[in-house]
């Protein structure tokens, strides 16, 4: 049985996943470590993968979890890299955000006071049933702060401006925080917000039983 590993996003764990079907795979969660001090993303991917075991892995990642498998598979061959809710390249950040990265805006925002605001999070996350905001809610608290804000100036100062041609991309047309104007996903989600793993889980099941039983 092959397995999955699966790549959460920023201080989010298996709870994002809970509604992925992925019947005839074993999978494997990847579990944060705690970044050191001015860590590098590549040394960083370099750390996760005494997690990885398989050769040639297929590696799904969302949001942050999507940008760290893309360095985990510029390190080591992979079978797949599936991205949801994510982006392949800097070029597909907005453009907002690597303004940010380049003037060091980000250090600006008080990022660990707006995560508390529980409506901001449910609109920019496209959540909308209260299964989902409990959902929401409980992965937010549950970040680490540090890690948080560790991740956050990794995102906006990423570099990378290759495209792994094994990459397959799903991505909401809603999402708000990785915009769809920004994105080369060749597999668009109608309505699809940042946080549609959980609420568009119908819609990406039928689509990755295709990519990974093709």
């Amino acid at each position: 049985m092959k397995t999955i590993y699966l790549f959460s996003g920023l201080g989010a764990d298996y709870r994002a996943f809970q509604n992925l079907e992925l019947d005839g795979f074993h999978k494997q969660f990847i579990v944060w470590e705690v970044p050191l001090a001015n860590e590098s993303l590549t040394a960083y991917a370099q750390r996760l993968l005494n997690q990885i075991t398989s050769d040639k892995p297929i590696l799904i990642g969302l949001s942050f979890g999507g940008i760290v498998a893309t360095e985990v598979a510029n390190l080591i061959p992979a079978e797949q890299v599936i991205l949801i809710s994510s982006v392949a390249t800097r070029s597909e950040l907005p453009f907002y955000f690597r303004h940010a990265g380049i003037v060091g805006l980000h250090r600006l925002i008080p990022f660990l006071q707006l995560v508390k605001f529980q409506r901001l999070n449910n609109w920019l996350f496209g959540v909308k049933s209260e299964s989902d905001k409990k959902v929401l809610s409980a992965i937010i608290a549950d970040t680490q702060p540090d890690f948080l804000l560790w991740a956050i100036d990794i995102i906006v100062r990423w570099k990378n401006n290759t495209r792994l041609s094994n990459i397959v991309q799903l991505h909401g047309t809603a999402d708000k925080l990785f915009p769809m104007y920004c994105n080369n996903a060749g597999i668009r989600i109608p309505g699809g917000g940042h946080f549609m793993v959980l609420n568009k889980a119908f819609e990406i099941n039928v689509h990755l039983r295709s990519i990974l039983n093709p």
